[in-house]
């Protein structure tokens, strides 16, 4: 049995922002990669971050960052990235459709492979990539 975890906030489609998301949708797949379970998943984000306190190494309103590196670097951002993996620890891999490029290598980090795609649909998503036909579009890493 593998797990891939798709980022939604209706349990239906991608999400276009991974740190906005409202849910984890974990797919259960079978050794034939047959989908046997689906399951919504709470998943921490930027709405629970608000209120708590934070060091400033990143500007509030995303208009003055240095992109060198991209969005979601530093001490607050691996501390946040940390706590939105507890919740899928267990999966293979993340769909998202919009991702910071700090989200996607802590992904990487912790052995769990982050995909964006342009796949609206979470199953259709989950399927494709079961084929080997998904592409991580790692150009709309921001």
């Amino acid at each position: 049995m593998k797990k891939i975890a798709i980022v939604t906030d209706d349990g239906e489609t991608i999400s276009q922002h991974f740190g906005r998301a409202a849910h984890y949708l974990v797919f259960t797949v079978d050794e034939e990669n047959t989908i046997t379970e689906k399951e919504l998943r709470d998943k921490a984000g930027h709405r629970q971050f608000v209120n708590e306190p934070h060091d400033h190494e990143h500007d509030h309103d995303h208009d003055h960052h240095d992109h060198s590196q991209g969005h979601g670097f530093g001490n607050h951002s691996d501390h946040k990235h940390a706590r939105m993996i507890e919740a899928i620890i267990d999966c293979e891999a993340i769909i998202v459709r919009g991702m910071g490029r700090g989200a996607y290598i802590a992904m990487e980090t912790a052995q769990i492979k982050p995909i964006v795609t342009d796949i609206p649909a979470a199953e259709d998503a989950v399927k494709a990539y079961l084929a080997g036909d998904i592409v991580d579009h790692t150009e709309k890493l921001h």
